[in-house]
């Protein structure tokens, strides 16, 4: 997967791109995802933030946990990992 933030997001750190990747496991799915930021006047590095994810399909419906950890431009972790449920169902145009 591959994924970039608007302009509009943040003016200080919206220019930032992301990928991931995301395999089968144990009837369900797993995955992360690492979103690198720059600093929109310098363009610098300034942080990237690391989300795992774990979810299980249900027909058209999905379920599951997802946790994100920052981290500075040393490699610092920025707080204590972010932590999200997730749930989701399919669209249908």
């Amino acid at each position: 997967m591959l994924q970039s933030n608007p302009d509009a997001g943040d003016p200080n750190t919206s220019d930032s791109n992301g990928m991931g990747v995301w395999t089968p496991d144990a009837g369900g799915i797993k995955g992360k995802f690492v979103e690198v930021m720059a600093d929109r006047s310098t363009r610098q590095f300034v942080s990237r933030g690391e989300i795992s994810f774990s979810i299980r399909v249900n027909g058209q419906t999905f379920s599951g946990t997802a946790s994100a950890v920052f981290f500075d431009a040393e490699g610092r972790q920025l707080k204590a990992p972010v932590a999200a449920t997730l749930e989701g169902q399919r669209v249908i145009p």
